[in-house]
Order: structure tokens, then sequence, then C-alpha cells
């Protein structure tokens, strides 16, 4: 079984920001595969399912961003799933927007979210990392923090489902 996780904050004011790139994958793969999100001890939203004939466990941890490592160490140990079997999907601002990455284990590279993962069940997991696009690459100056926290644009929003769709686990 697998374990997909999107990162993300709660909250309706964060819905379709950049930093919930990782939740956004996870919601849509959910509407493809017909699967809908159940509680999971107050910490995830989360759905078993198939997914190319491979068991899936779909989750959203229910806590902010900065602490993730919870609800995805409760979530792994309860179904007792293999570190390299654990997926997660997050929003990387040092890749052009749109471009995946996918590594086997690595370095938190700043985010907060991957920090508290690391920190609760190590960093051996599958990462895939979504390009959000970097400030530095508009003519304007803005602070990291909030082009994270913006909304994507129109034209980003119409790509984000061909993006998702790209994910291969």
């Amino acid at each position: 079984m697998k374990l997909l996780v999107g990162l993300g904050n709660i909250g309706d004011k964060y819905k379709l920001t950049r930093h919930n790139f990782g939740f956004e994958a996870i919601d849509y793969l959910a509407e493809i595969y017909k699967m809908s999100f159940n509680n999971f001890q107050n910490i995830a939203s989360l759905e078993k399912g198939k997914i190319l004939s491979e068991e899936v466990i779909l989750c959203k941890p229910s806590l902010f961003m900065n602490s993730s490592g919870i609800p995805v160490k409760k979530v792994k140990d309860y179904y007792k799933i293999f570190l390299e079997d654990v997926f997660i999907i997050y929003d990387d601002y040092s890749l052009p927007f749109g471009k995946l990455r996918f590594r086997r284990k690595g370095s938190s590279g700043g985010h907060n979210g991957i920090k508290s993962i690391d920190s609760a069940i190590g960093n051996e997991y599958r990462r895939v990392r979504i390009g959000i696009g970097h400030p530095r690459d508009f003519e304007s100056p803005i602070n990291p923090a909030d082009w994270v926290l913006g909304k994507f644009d129109s034209e980003q929003l119409k790509q984000i489902k061909s993006v998702i769709e790209s994910i291969k686990i």
C-alpha cells in the first residue's frame, strides 16, 4: 500500500494558494478516482482506494503545514506503511511553475512542512516537488512568504490539472 500525502494549510483562507499545491493534487486525484475523504483521529483527512491497480491512501493533514509530521507518522504507523511507500507532494518555489521533480530522499530545502516530516519519520520517503515559480522571476520584488501564500493566477489555474495528471506513483 502507498501513502500519498499532499501538504497544505487548513482553512478557506489558504485554498488555491501556491503553498497548498499538495492539497490541490490530492483533491484532484480523489476526484479522478472517485474517492471521498474521512476524518482520521482529527489530524488528517484520508481515503483508501486504488489508483491504476495500486492500493493507496490519499492523505491531507488537518494540522497546519509546520506540523505535518505528526499526522504523517500516525497514518504511516497505523496502516503499517513502509517508508519507501510514502510519497509527499508539495510546492517548491525553486522550480518553475508546473515542473515536477521526484526524489527518493533529500533535505527539506527550507520547507517547514518537510522539516516537520523529516523530524517525525526521517528523510527516506519519496518526494514529489511541484514547481510554483519564484518571486525573483518577476520585475517587482515580492516577499517569498507572500508569494507562496498568494493565489494562483488565472493562467496557472488552467494548468494545474495537467500538472497533477503528470504525477506518477
